[in-house]
């Protein structure tokens, strides 16, 4: 078995050179070369064994990289940001470790050549618990064109990508950040807030909600229901609404758009490579929280609904 530090330099040996790192990795710590005129955007995640993936027939090593590298691309699609680079932090059980190492950075690489992003170095660490992978990317956006989560305003629409609900089927493992996306609609629209959904539909619209001190009301009939989120109902009861609505790991994103833009991007995606669908699910209002309505009906509170993490309520 090769020690910790072989394993490394063998790792690092199979980064590409790139112009943004002036210290590459396999020094103390990587230098970057900002793009000239940008601002630095950072985000992390940390994904871990038994929460976020299951290893096994249907979860390989290469699809827990690639979702490790996935879940923070989509981070800074949500803030409008084009991927630069990242670091990669990981604790790899002792037993069976390197093959698993091996396979975590294939699926990491062939991911960051695809959104040509620099993989700046990183650590790693065996231990005798499940694995744990923490990536921290790192992109750029021209000053003051950061999309964030508190800018909503009243009169905006709210536009949706793609579809939600039944990720757990195995779109929680291919994620699709919508970066190319992002950069599009910087270029070409404008974009008063936005949020990334990992934890549910309505959880994270509430969150950007409240954020932005504003009120949402989404039309329940418009909202993108996931053919996933429609074979899940078929196995366990709940409405695929129900799944859209709460379910989570969709890594899509929510805008909140002026009207005009919010409908031309509508109508101007489905010709715009990839193709992404997008769709007006509601509009923001004055007020606060989140209301729902159907064809016909009156206003009813939505309550967000979705994925935390908690704690034991024991004492240790």
């Amino acid at each position: 078995m090769p020690s910790e530090s072989e394993f490394v330099a063998a790792l690092v040996a199979t980064l590409p050179a790139d112009l943004r790192l002036e210290v590459p990795a396999g020094d103390d710590a990587a230098v970057l070369r900002p793009p000239a005129g940008r601002r630095t955007v950072v985000t992390v995640d940390m994904l871990m064994e038994g929460v976020d993936f299951v290893l096994g027939a249907e979860c390989s090593p290469e699809a827990v990289g690639h979702k490790a590298l996935a879940v923070n691309l989509s981070d800074l699609a949500a803030m409008g940001a084009r991927p630069e680079a990242a670091v990669v932090a990981v604790a790899l059980p002792r037993q069976g470790g390197e093959p698993l190492g091996r396979g975590i950075q294939a699926g990491i690489a062939t991911l960051a050549a695809t959104y040509n992003l620099a993989l700046a170095g990183g650590d790693t660490n065996t231990w005798s618990g499940p694995l744990v992978i923490s990536i921290t990317a790192i992109g750029s956006v021209a000053p003051g064109r950061a999309w964030r989560r508190d800018m909503a305003r009243p009169g905006d629409l709210l536009v949706a990508s793609g579809g939600f609900g039944g990720s757990i089927l195995g779109r929680h493992l291919a994620v699709e950040p919508r970066c190319r996306e992002a950069a599009w609609i910087a270029e070409s629209f404008l974009v008063h807030a936005a949020i990334d959904v990992s934890d549910g539909l309505s959880l994270d619209l509430g969150r950007m909600m409240a954020a932005s001190r504003t009120a949402g009301v989404v039309d329940l009939d418009a909202v993108p229901i996931h053919p996933d989120a429609v074979r899940l109902a078929a196995r366990d009861g709940r409405e695929p609404l129900e799944h859209a609505l709460e379910d989570g790991e969709d890594f899509e994103i929510v805008l909140a758009m002026p009207a005009a833009d919010a409908r031309r991007l509508v109508v101007e995606s489905a010709r715009h490579p990839p193709g992404t669908q997008f769709t007006i699910i509601g509009e923001v209002v004055a007020g606060a929280g989140l209301m729902a309505r159907s064809a016909g009906g009156p206003l009813c509170p939505l309550i967000p609904r979705g994925y935390l993490h908690g704690f034991d309520d024991q004492a240790p």
